[in-house]
């Protein structure tokens, strides 16, 4: 396969994975809660398996007293992973209370840094940036409990169907350029 080929072929493929996280993050911002339980669930299990695997680490390499930080971090992390495969409601909400502390704190450093870039070119994006962020952290704190219901589901959503998009103009972009270098090279 040649190399106009094979970008050719990834173009196609990137415009298909950008079409399904479009497809995947317009379900999100339909059902918002389930998308965010989904992801709750989802997180519970990646910190089971870590934890599972973590704990094998430090028993498999027999050095507990070396490893007993890392026990202490595996155990941590089975905790934190049973508790929120069985409880996704709670455990959603406390990473809506999370998103919000960290939209406010990201925020806050975000327009910090913007007035101390003032008048360099570019510092009004930063600026703006920062206080979008702070207004949402604020906005999501605020609505507690009811935003837990669309927090976190419509931000993934809306992450989903930018990446999509994103995805899609890239591989268009690239299946562009390789047809215009194939028909450079015929002719």
């Amino acid at each position: 396969m040649t190399l106009l080929e094979t970008i050719k072929k990834d173009a196609k493929t990137a415009k298909w994975v950008g079409v399904f996280l479009v497809v995947a993050g317009f379900l999100a911002l339909l059902a918002p809660l389930g998308a965010g339980l989904s992801l709750t669930i989802m997180i519970g299990a990646l910190l089971l398996v870590s934890g599972a695997a973590q704990l094998l680490l430090v028993f498999r390499a027999g050095s507990i007293g070396q490893g007993l930080m890392l026990a202490l971090f595996a155990v941590l992390s089975l905790v934190a992973g049973g508790y929120m495969m069985s409880q996704p409601v709670a455990a959603l909400a406390t990473l809506t209370l999370f998103l919000a502390a960290y939209f406010v704190a990201g925020g806050v450093v975000q327009t910090l840094a913007a007035l101390a870039a003032r008048p360099e070119p570019g510092w009004g994006w930063l600026l703006f940036g920062g206080v979008v962020s702070l207004v949402l952290g604020v906005m999501i704190w605020r609505q507690f409990p009811l935003s837990g219901i669309w927090a976190v589901g419509t931000l993934v959503g809306i992450q989903l169907l930018l990446s999509g998009w994103t995805l899609i103009a890239v591989g268009g972009l690239a299946g562009d350029a390789a047809d215009a270098v194939e028909r450079e090279a015929r002719g």
